[in-house]
């Protein structure tokens, strides 16, 4: 069997969890991976489609056992929650158990990492079912030495004003416009999600802290090879009380050339509220460029270039009155590129690029 990630067809498992807002990882593999996801199992929303479940996704089955899953021929399955914390559920174990002893590869993006767990992966060898663990980091990292700010290629990093809120999803829409236009770009996967979408790159948010800023210097020092723009996938947010350790490690290891700010203009606190973090308000679209161009503002001159917004819990008049309010705050291209289309951010990183090139060009 291949054991490429990027030819794996996949049954993924969202057990109790499956939804628009609580199955990251699922979501994102339905709408970046069509082709590839051949069911999601849901034993609450069996019979149903993922078209019903997400609003998107098509006629793609949600099955309640794993053997009506196995029986759609996937030859991977794939762990489509991403909880705070990074747990496996312990009432999904004799469901992996099933998987393994069927021979079905395991692809999983939680911080307690299958390969590691005693009983799983004793089985696992037994029946030599490779394991992948999409947050287990390389061993050899370096601490940054800034050397990302040297590429040819124009690097864009994605920030924004909160965790979980559209970051992935606003660069590779923006990847996929500017390969249409025949742009060579690379796209830097710093999640578990990105690394299942892309087959590469190293999840930071598993780094020891020290070597988050060389992580992300590697990733870029690699997609830059080749191409003419580096699309280096955002993480957390600098203001979001518990993530902003790796959002800073990834900025300053990146050292983007410019940055594409993410923003859902609903949410008024982390989350959308309702949590631990609804004592805290969420800057304001020009306030957050002011603190991104801030913190790397030491390292190099990098700004703000274009804004995303997530627009899917309000109706269309509001999404495009949205857009026009952002727009006229900032004199920045804004668009949703989920429902809009992400061409104004891929004209912003174009021009921008073109600047760059111009301005390596011998006198």
């Amino acid at each position: 069997m291949n054991h490429d990630l990027t030819t794996y067809r996949y049954l993924v498992v969202a057990e109790g969890q499956f939804g628009p807002l609580t199955s990251k990882t699922a979501n994102s593999a339905v709408r970046f991976l069509p082709d590839r996801v051949l069911g999601v199992m849901d034993s609450r929303l069996a019979g149903k489609t993922v078209q019903d479940v997400l609003g998107f996704g098509g006629g793609i089955p949600v099955v309640g056992t794993l053997d009506e899953g196995l029986a759609l021929g996937p030859t991977a399955l794939l762990i489509g929650i991403a909880p705070q914390g990074g747990a496996l559920p312990p009432e999904w174990r004799p469901m992996l158990r099933q998987a393994i002893a069927a021979g079905l590869p395991i692809v999983a993006g939680l911080h307690s990492h299958i390969a590691d767990d005693p009983e799983l992966a004793t089985l696992a060898a037994e029946r030599g079912v490779p394991i992948h663990d999409l947050r287990k980091p390389p061993t050899d990292l370096p601490v940054s030495s800034g050397r990302a700010r040297n590429v040819d290629a124009y690097t864009v990093l994605t920030v924004g004003t909160d965790c979980n809120i559209g970051k992935m999803t606003a660069g590779l829409h923006i990847r996929d416009a500017l390969t249409r236009r025949g742009t060579r770009v690379g796209f830097a996967a710093t999640g578990q999600t990105g690394i299942l979408i892309e087959g590469w790159g190293i999840a930071v948010d598993a780094v020891v802290a020290d070597f988050i800023s060389g992580a992300a210097e590697r990733l870029v020092l690699r997609a830059a090879e080749g191409n003419d723009v580096v699309l280096v996938e955002g993480q957390g947010s600098l203001v979001h009380p518990g993530y902003s350790g790796v959002t800073l490690g990834l900025l300053h290891g990146s050292m983007p050339d410019g940055m594409i700010l993410c923003h859902q203009p609903t949410r008024s606190c982390p989350y959308g509220g309702g949590g631990v973090y609804s004592w805290m308000p969420l800057p304001t679209v020009p306030e957050m460029i002011t603190i991104c161009e801030s913190a790397i503002a030491p390292l190099r001159p990098s700004k703000v270039i274009g804004i995303s917004l997530v627009t899917f819990d309000m109706d269309e008049a509001a999404a495009r009155d949205a857009i026009a309010r952002t727009a006229d705050e900032t004199g920045l291209p804004v668009t949703d590129p989920v429902r809009f289309g992400s061409e104004p951010l891929a004209d912003a990183i174009l021009a921008a690029a073109a600047q760059k090139r111009s301005a390596l060009q011998p006198a």
